[in-house]
């Protein structure tokens, strides 16, 4: 099971916050350090909200070790052309490390303020299949590529410099659709991240998966699984209250979050494994708690990997 943090970069990330945070992550033995690509949240006020590949390519120059990627970025107003060159880029300064995660869009807030057509839902994951395939395509391919879509065109279009991986960095699709999103993973995604829902539920969508995968000649493994859950821990019940702030620990555990002592998110974890879960990403809500990051790096992590 690997264990990596994700953040919301939009509720108040900056340089010495960012910093600060990955230093953690590579120091303290986190698998990887994620984060969200928003302009804003939906509701509330404007914070910092460091932009998403300055933000990489300091990382990429200043860890060795950890992963790192978006969680998820949008397509709906990043150009997938444009992405795919600084994802290529990014990827190879830092040797290989980025999982590139990629949506469709949902923040209407955002896609209003600043101007961009988030579309009806239908044509909204039209769009999100042709940034896979032009994505794919100039990551993928050595040489000059084509596309010709309603969306997006290449002609004889090539980027540079490369990933150092051949197939460029794995790309993640998150969300639990049946219709859509799984559909999408399938054709490619290289790791599913599901969001929250029911063990009885996470069985019946990794079934329908691993169902379409072999229908398009793939292997079940071909494809991680893992799932992004707020992360609550502490090393006592007092602390876990102290950082729940008045939040209801038992609607937070329904909802599938990680909360509790070291030994309670262990088991949590443990029941993930059993799921067939490979990593998780723990929400990590409060950017300046780098004393719950020590406790689960001294505490959680050696039981997890033992």
């Amino acid at each position: 099971m690997q264990v990596s943090i994700m953040i919301e970069g939009q509720q108040g990330l900056n340089w010495p916050r960012w910093q600060r945070l990955a230093r953690a992550a590579e120091e303290l033995g986190f698998d990887g350090l994620y984060r969200s690509d928003h302009f804003v949240d939906p509701e509330g006020a404007y914070r910092d909200a460091l932009e998403l590949w300055v933000s990489f390519a300091w990382l990429a120059s200043n860890t060795s070790r950890i992963a790192f990627g978006p969680m998820v970025s949008p397509v709906s107003f990043r150009d997938p052309i444009m992405t795919a060159w600084q994802v290529s880029g990014i990827d190879a300064l830092a040797g290989g490390r980025l999982r590139l995660g990629l949506g469709a869009g949902w923040n209407e807030r955002e896609h209003r303020d600043f101007g961009y057509d988030l579309l009806a839902v239908p044509e909204r994951f039209d769009r999100f299949e042709e940034a896979l395939k032009v994505i794919t395509l100039l990551l993928q391919e050595s040489g000059p590529v084509s596309f010709d879509g309603g969306y997006y065109q290449l002609r004889d279009a090539q980027i540079a410099p490369r990933s150092p991986r051949q197939t460029g960095p794995p790309i993640v699709i998150g969300g639990n659709g049946p219709k859509r999103t799984l559909p999408l993973v399938a054709a490619y995604a290289d790791e599913w991240n599901a969001t929250s829902m029911p063990p009885e539920l996470y069985r019946e969508r990794t079934a329908q998966l691993n169902a379409l995968l072999e229908a398009r000649g793939r292997k079940p493994d071909a494809v991680k699984r893992t799932v992004m859950r707020r992360g609550v821990i502490g090393r006592d019940d007092a602390a876990v209250s102290a950082r729940l702030g008045g939040a209801d620990k038992s609607a937070l555990l329904a909802r599938g979050a990680v909360v509790g002592t070291p030994s309670e998110v262990v088991d949590i974890l443990g029941q993930f494994a059993e799921l067939g879960i490979q990593g998780v990403m723990l929400q990590w809500m409060d950017m300046d708690d780098i004393s719950g990051l020590e406790c689960i790096a001294a505490d959680v992590l050696p039981q997890v990997r033992a």
